[in-house]
C-alpha cells in the first residue's frame, strides 16, 4: 500500500473553516436534540428497530446524509484533492470491521470522544482520544519504519 499526501494542496484556512463547521454542528445538535455528535452512535441508533421514539430516525438520517453529501457540495466550489487507495477490497472490509469493533468497544468514535467528549471535560473521552492517537502513531511508525 502506498499513501501519498498532497502537501501542496493543504490549506489551513479551509481546515479551520471545516473544524469550525464541525464544532458548530456539534453545538447545534446538542442544543436542539440533546444528543452528542458521534457518527457511530448515530448509525447504531439507526439499527435499533424496537421501541424507538417518534422522530428517532429522521434527524439521524438527515445528519448522515449531510455528512455524505458534503464532499459533493465542496466540489461545486473547490477542487478536491485526488484520492486513491492502492489495496484490495478484503483489507478494506477487514479494516472497516475492526473500526466498527473498536468504536463499539470504546463506547464511541473519534468524533464523539474527541470533538464532544473533550469539550465536556469527560475523563473517559480523554482516555479514549489518547488511545486513538497513540494507536495511530504506533501503527504508522511500525508500518513506515519497521517493515
Amino acid at each position: 500500500m502506498n499513501i501519498n499526501i498532497a502537501w501542496a494542496q493543504f490549506n489551513p484556512i479551509a481546515s479551520l473553516i471545516g473544524g469550525l463547521l464541525i464544532g458548530l454542528s456539534a453545538v447545534i445538535l446538542i442544543a436542539t436534540r440533546g444528543r452528542i455528535l458521534g457518527i457511530s452512535g448515530m448509525i447504531g441508533g439507526l439499527m435499533q428497530f424496537n421501541n424507538t421514539p417518534k422522530g428517532h430516525y429522521s434527524w439521524r438520517i438527515a445528519f448522515i446524509l449531510g455528512v455524505m453529501s458534503a464532499s459533493f457540495f465542496y466540489q461545486l466550489w473547490m477542487t478536491a484533492p485526488e484520492s486513491r487507495i492502492d489495496t484490495d477490497y478484503i483489507p478494506l472490509v477487514l479494516a472497516g470491521l475492526l473500526v466498527g469493533f473498536g468504536t463499539r468497544m470504546g463506547s464511541g468514535c473519534t468524533s464523539g470522544h474527541a470533538v464532544c467528549g473533550l469539550s465536556r471535560l469527560s475523563t473517559r473521552s480523554l482516555i479514549a482520544t489518547l488511545s486513538f492517537m497513540a494507536s495511530g502513531f504506533i501503527v504508522a511508525y511500525v508500518y513506515y519504519h519497521l517493515r
